[in-house]
């Protein structure tokens, strides 16, 4: 069992598996953290976006609570957070800071036919960047 579990979500029907996956797998009492990043466009100063950004954040706070409900019931803590940036660096900088025991991310699979594409998706990034254990559920 894991102490503290960061599940990077992107508010798809993808993330369900992830998450249940935490939810299996969180020591009781633990941490589960839903984390979901928004890339800010490139070459755009934030101020220019902010009220777009707002919106966004909003948003994926309503989407993470859902996903924070379907957790209730477990003796774990279940926190929610939301950042800016580049997906990958900000998944793999939080899990080192925060000093997460396992990252449960959803995932897909190669085709064997064509096996050099994918393998540069945000999922194998992070399993390869993080210090830490990485899931990949698909």
């Amino acid at each position: 069992m894991f102490e503290t579990i960061l599940v990077p979500v992107d508010l798809t029907e993808k993330n369900v598996m992830a998450v249940r996956q935490a939810r299996e797998l969180v020591s009781e009492p633990g941490e589960v953290v839903l984390l979901h990043v928004i890339e800010e466009l490139q070459d755009v100063a934030f101020e220019e976006l902010e009220t777009f950004y707002r919106r966004l954040e909003e948003r994926a706070n309503r989407e993470l609570s859902k996903l924070a409900a379907s957790l209730a019931g477990i003796d774990a803590e279940v926190r929610k957070e939301v950042v800016y940036g580049k997906r990958a660096r900000e998944i793999v900088r939080f899990a080192e800071e925060r000093s997460v025991d396992l990252v449960v991310l959803g995932s897909h699979t190669i085709d064997p036919e064509v096996p050099g594409e994918g393998w540069a998706t945000l999922s194998y990034q992070v399993a390869i960047l993080a210090r830490c254990a990485v899931l990949l559920v698909k």
